[in-house]
């Protein structure tokens, strides 16, 4: 029997790309081993979004590839380079190192098995070449074996993105956005909560987008309503999702400015199941930066969509991400964007440090910001942010929370997303998995004490 080990970087929807991989394998009788040691075949699934993640992605294929080449019970291991950083240097990577034994496409998860049986065949072979647009979108039937605990899954709603982000090479390497149907993933939810999911969080590019690259007319512009008699679109699917039964947390993540409506905001504030928090990538607030940035949304379109939302869905949480040192980006830019975290005071936020990504729009821009400049600048706007935390944390203190318990001790509330946001102390008592209601009594940094 071959044993395959796999090692998963990046972002949840790679996550998804890693655990359909394991279910492909299983499903083919191949036994999956932590111990790299053990493996026939070693998987890396690769992340390359920025500068960041393509070093650890690299730095993990050299390391295996020294580990192998170290021990003489390895010798004979293949190893496998899939995801983003495959899909995106899938020209230049065989070249670059020829000590990999295949890489694979996005379009190619599902055909792993068969290509391990090549690889480690009496007459080994490649397999076909990475396809450069990227067709494939899983679906509620598809074989996965999640990695995530028991009580929380990941919901991958769509896949690709159509936006023109010039910072962004995620088109380039995802492809278009095309989006499951809403069947689909009603089916798929069903059957987590059936098993005892507590948490569905739903993922995908750009999650509002969904079911609106089906529409015959097209996508509407950002300050126009979004009518569900269209077709399908995430209001409906919130609508479907609440109405099934069972005790669980809806979870929305990735959700792009420039597609919220009405109708959404209405939809969440009908829908008890949702849970209170929206993930919403601003990226920046100045109309010059957000134009440079091609973000599709204006200063005064957010400022009215951030009041529309916390006036229709009283208690929202929401959480975003900021980029500062953007090519051109001025100080009166930054103190624009400054002044805007200070106001705003989003119950979680981020900061992403400018990287500069060949292959983007951005990558040839003036005014490339020098690095000194964009490292203070993070720096001033984390204080921002911890301030804003600080403020929130300390006005909860007495306030009831219902979380649910991660593992001994630690929970999250309805405001903390998995791997992403901050803990509440609880009782190790509580059960794992399982919804609790506490009192917050304290608060250190980020993270909430209760009782």
């Amino acid at each position: 029997m071959t044993k395959v080990g796999l090692i998963s970087l990046g972002c949840a929807k790679n996550l998804i790309d890693s655990e359909i991989m394991i279910g492909h394998l299983q499903q083919a009788g191949m036994a999956m081993t932590p111990n790299a040691e053990l493996a026939d075949v070693l998987i890396i699934n690769t992340c390359s979004f920025i500068d960041m993640a393509k070093k650890e992605s690299v730095g993990a294929i050299h390391e295996a590839v020294d580990q192998r080449q170290a021990s003489k019970a390895k010798k004979r291991q293949k190893i496998i380079v899939a995801g983003c950083l495959s899909q995106r240097f899938r020209q230049e990577l065989p070249t670059l190192m020829p000590e990999v034994d295949a890489f694979i496409g996005l379009d190619q998860i599902t055909q792993v098995a068969p290509i391990i049986e090549q690889l480690v065949g009496p007459q080994p072979s490649a397999p076909d070449p990475i396809n450069s647009s990227p067709q494939y979108i899983p679906d509620y039937d598809t074989p996965r074996w999640r990695l995530t605990p028991k009580h929380s899954a990941y919901v991958k709603i769509a896949e690709g993105c159509n936006h023109p982000c010039s910072f962004c090479i995620i088109p380039k390497i995802r492809g278009r956005h095309r989006s499951r149907t809403q069947e689909s993933v009603v089916r798929e939810v069903e059957a987590l909560v059936r098993s005892g999911v507590r948490e569905i969080n739903l993922i995908s590019q750009d999650t509002t987008y969904f079911g609106m690259d089906k529409w015959q007319d097209g996508r509407p512009k950002p300050t126009s309503g979004v009518d569900s008699s269209r077709g399908e679109s995430l209001s409906t699917l919130i609508t479907a999702l609440n109405a099934i039964e069972g005790d669980f947390w809806i979870r929305l993540l990735y959700t792009h400015p420039a597609h919220w409506s009405d109708e959404l905001i209405e939809a969440i504030a009908k829908a008890p199941k949702v849970a209170r928090y929206v993930d919403m990538p601003l990226q920046h607030i100045s109309d010059r930066m957000l134009g440079l940035m091609r973000r599709e949304t204006s200063s005064q379109y957010i400022r009215d969509l951030m009041a529309r939302i916390r006036r229709g869905i009283p208690g929202i949480a929401i959480r975003t991400t900021f980029i500062v040192g953007f090519p051109g980006e001025t100080q009166a830019d930054f103190d624009e964007l400054l002044e805007f975290i200070e106001v705003q005071k989003f119950e979680r936020a981020g900061v992403f440090n400018y990287s500069r990504e060949e292959g983007t729009r951005a990558y040839n821009m003036d005014g490339q910001v020098h690095h000194s400049t964009r490292k203070a600048r993070w720096t001033k706007a984390m204080q921002a942010i911890e301030r804003n935390i600080l403020h929130i944390n300390s006005g909860l203190i007495g306030r009831k929370l219902r979380v649910l318990v991660e593992e001994p001790g630690v929970a999250r509330s309805a405001m903390d997303a998995p791997d992403i946001d901050t803990t509440v102390s609880v009782s190790k008592k509580l059960p794992v998995g399982e919804f609790a209601e506490v009192t917050v009594k304290d608060w250190r940094g980020y993270d909430l004490i209760a009782k």
